[in-house]
C-alpha cells in the first residue's frame, strides 16, 4: 500500500503509519503536534505540527497554520482551497508540548481529500476501524 495514496485515503485496509514520528523529526524543524477540533460541535478534525514560525503565524492572522512536514514549508490551512479554519482558541497542555487549536471553519470543510460526492469532508478522521478493517464513520 506504501505509495498508493488513493487506497490508503479511501480504502478499507487498516494500515497505519508508525514511521511517521521518525519522518517528522527527519524533517529537521523543531515542533510540537496540534489538535484541532470544531469550537462548536468538539469534533477532532485534524492532526498536525506546528513550529514558532506558524504558531506565531497563526496568531497574527488568526487562521490555523502548520508546517507541512511532507513539503517542510508553513501551510496556511486554506490558502488554496478556501477552507479556512478560523482560530477561536488556542490551548496549551500540561506539560507544554503540544496545542489544542479551537477553530470555525470558513470554507466547506477541513481534509484534503473529498467524499464521493465530491464534497470536502468536514474532518481527517471519517473512517472507523471495525474488525481489522476501515469502514465509513456514521
Amino acid at each position: 500500500m506504501a505509495g498508493d495514496t488513493h487506497a490508503l485515503e479511501e480504502g478499507s485496509a487498516f494500515a497505519l503509519d508508525f514511521g511517521k514520528l521518525a519522518k517528522v523529526a527527519a524533517c529537521g524543524q523543531p515542533l510540537v503536534p496540534v489538535a484541532v477540533q470544531d469550537a462548536g460541535t468538539g469534533e477532532v478534525m485534524i492532526i498536525a505540527y506546528v513550529n514558532k514560525l506558524a504558531l506565531d503565524h497563526t496568531i497574527k492572522t488568526g487562521h490555523a497554520t502548520f508546517w507541512s512536514t511532507s513539503r517542510n514549508e508553513l501551510w496556511e490551512k486554506g490558502a488554496t482551497s478556501g477552507d479556512v479554519l478560523q482560530i477561536v482558541e488556542i490551548r496549551v497542555n500540561c506539560e507544554q508540548n503540544s496545542l489544542l487549536y479551537r477553530v470555525r471553519r470558513l470554507g466547506k470543510g477541513a481534509c484534503h481529500t473529498k467524499d464521493a460526492s465530491g464534497r470536502t469532508r468536514n474532518s481527517c478522521f471519517y473512517r472507523t476501524l471495525k474488525n481489522g478493517s476501515l469502514v465509513p464513520s456514521a
